[in-house]
């Protein structure tokens, strides 16, 4: 087995944040390859399992994704919605999802979500209809980012006041609405395609929790691992990784969003942004581990 594990972010590392499909066919060849090469990869993702089914692995089956799982010790896991939401990924595709619904929002604060976005805010984003434990509304495709970036604004103060009025406790950035206990128990994230409304226990270390449970269930792990992301949240995945620890190290595929310190190597400066930097480094490791 190949001393090399990887926990991968999918928007930015993986898939491209303007298609938001894998745009370099080098990385699905190259993921197919540490694979099939028994190098255990999970994608850790606040995306819902029938986009990271529809994006990420039906394009990796077209490349050659069943032959290398059914490798001796190759292994393939993906945990959605930073940690609500997991399944096995096998030669047949996507396994049985498992929900955890103790972190999802009411279905009265998801109606009122969806009807804001539709009402206020359908020129510039959208309600993602497919997640499961959290809620996400998510900039339109034919969009502009500073259109978007400027309405998203409003809608974050919107969608605040929204939880707030339910009696959830919420916060978002510098602004805190406790509940009735005095408890914040949802939180708005917001990216530079979305805003995410998700439980404050659901986040990337959680994910890498559950991720390698499952990896370490089907055999052996690697000491060495190494995670990819392309925002400060998913920096989590490495100190999960460190903390148990692991021989970890991060890739920061967007460092302009700010190069955190950490007490492992933190790997930034690569000249190169989103999946051109994924693609790079994937095709290290296939290299580095000699299955070029």
């Amino acid at each position: 087995m190949p001393d090399l594990g990887l926990l991968l972010d999918v928007d930015g590392p993986i898939a491209s944040p303007v298609t938001r499909s894998i745009a370099i066919p080098s990385i699905a060849d190259d993921l197919v390859t540490l694979v099939g090469g028994g190098v255990p990869v999970a994608f850790i993702t606040g995306r819902s399992d029938a986009f990271i089914n529809e994006q990420v692995v039906l394009p990796l089956l077209e490349r050659g994704l069943a032959d290398a799982l059914n490798q001796a010790g190759a292994r393939m896991f993906g945990v959605f919605e930073k940690g609500g939401a997991w399944a096995p990924i096998t030669a047949a595709g996507m396994g049985e999802v498992v929900v955890d619904e103790s972190v999802a929002p009411s279905e009265a604060v998801v109606a009122d979500i969806r009807s804001l976005t539709a009402a206020r805010f359908a020129d510039t984003m959208f309600f993602d209809d497919t997640k499961r434990a959290m809620i996400s509304v998510e900039q339109n495709h034919d969009v502009e980012s500073g259109s978007y970036l400027k309405a998203q604004a409003h809608f974050d103060a919107d969608a605040f006041a929204v939880l707030a009025d339910h009696g959830v406790g919420v916060h978002h950035r510098d602004r805190v609405a406790p509940d009735a206990n005095g408890e914040v128990t949802f939180r708005l994230d917001s990216t530079i395609i979305s805003t995410d409304i998700e439980s404050v226990l659901l986040d990337k270390d959680r994910g890498a929790q559950r991720a390698l449970e499952f990896l370490a269930a089907a055999g052996e792990l690697p000491h060495r691992w190494r995670s990819v992301g392309d925002s400060r949240s998913d920096y989590k995945m490495a100190d999960y990784l460190f903390a148990q620890g692991y021989d970890a190290a991060h890739v920061d595929v967007r460092p302009s969003d700010g190069v955190l310190a950490k007490p492992y190597p933190v790997i930034a400066d690569h000249g190169k942004l989103h999946d051109e930097a994924g693609a790079m480094y994937l095709r290290h490791w296939v290299s580095e581990l000699g299955l070029a």
